[in-house]
């Protein structure tokens, strides 16, 4: 039935119980992941809804917007049955992208984005990056002002430095969550999200869930990208050289997991980080409702320990 398949947690420092599959709103601004159709984000959206998917992940500088339209379009009314998140602090559109988390942009950038998305509250407010100049002190009295004025419930953290954790103690009752990229093609944040978890008591929740889509097993390596997609530049270091050889033996893998449990292989990608990061929740980016369908897989069963630590030694490079 409705959702009867989903995993739900209570994010720690809140009242808010999300799925433990977030629908990640990046290909939502339709730009830069290759052929992108509105009516297929729509249904996904509605798909996701319907499924059990409680939870929705966007930012403003998606689309310059647009992801954040999309996803209000989608929900309508039942917005109030679902958990936004959306991110400020990455400044597009005006001159060179760049980082600004100073109070004056905040307050500018929380105003757009609550009209964009067609509401009058954000559940959780994150910071998409750290300016590396603005005081966390700064940063966090602006947001307890929203919050204290009802424009947003919690706020959260994303990207922030290791080294930098520790600085947003103060605040610690006032944050729900940390995001930084994690899977089994990236495990550089893990060190983090541990540090988050322990300084601040956050919940991991992990972005680039699938690797850009190397981790869904339609590619290998004589796979190509058009202009159209970001994936053809060599900063997107999964599709390239020795990383995707790597990634796909991480893929045969996956294969092998997936014929043995019925499961998609993304699902199996996204098992692998509910399973060994505790208490996480993995954002995946969906293009059409068949991806989404195919993450939702992952929900409710578990790996076993012999493929977790298969999977986790090819992830290291082992």
């Amino acid at each position: 039935g409705r959702g009867s398949n989903m995993e739900y947690i209570t994010l720690r420092h809140s009242d808010l119980r999300v799925s433990r599959l977030c629908m990640g709103g990046c290909p939502m601004g339709g730009y830069g992941w290759g052929d992108v159709q509105e009516q297929e984000l729509l249904d996904a959206i509605h798909t996701a809804v319907d499924s059990g998917v409680n939870f929705f992940d966007t930012a403003d500088t998606y689309g310059l917007g647009q992801s954040e339209r999309t996803l209000a379009k989608a929900l309508g009314p039942r917005r109030r049955d679902v958990v936004i998140q959306t991110k400020f602090g990455v400044r597009a559109g005006d001159g060179p992208t760049r980082h600004d988390n100073s109070p004056a942009y905040i307050r500018q950038a929380l105003e757009a984005s609550l009209r964009r998305l067609n509401t009058d509250y954000i559940d959780i407010y994150v910071m998409h990056y750290w300016d590396g100049v603005t005081p966390p002190a700064e940063i966090a009295g602006t947001l307890i002002d929203a919050q204290k004025a009802g424009k947003i419930r919690y706020f959260g953290l994303s990207n922030v430095p290791e080294a930098h954790i520790a600085d947003w103690l103060p605040w610690r009752e006032h944050i729900v969550g940390v995001q930084y990229e994690f899977s089994l093609a990236c495990r550089s944040h893990e060190a983090a999200f541990s540090a988050a978890a322990e300084t601040l008591g956050l919940n991991p929740l992990t972005w680039g869930s699938l690797g850009q889509g190397i981790l869904t097993g339609k590619y290998d390596a004589s796979s190509t990208f058009g202009s159209d997609d970001r994936r053809s530049r060599e900063i997107y270091v999964n599709f390239h050289g020795e990383k995707l050889l790597q990634n796909l033996r991480i893929v045969d893998k996956l294969r092998e997991i997936a014929a043995q449990t019925g499961k998609s292989v993304p699902a199996c990608a996204i098992r692998f980080i509910l399973d060994h990061l505790p208490e996480s929740v993995v954002i995946a980016g969906v293009k059409r409702p068949a991806q989404l369908l195919s993450n939702l897989e992952a929900l409710d069963w578990s790996l076993d320990a012999d493929a977790l630590q298969t999977l986790d030694r090819l992830s290291l490079g082992g």
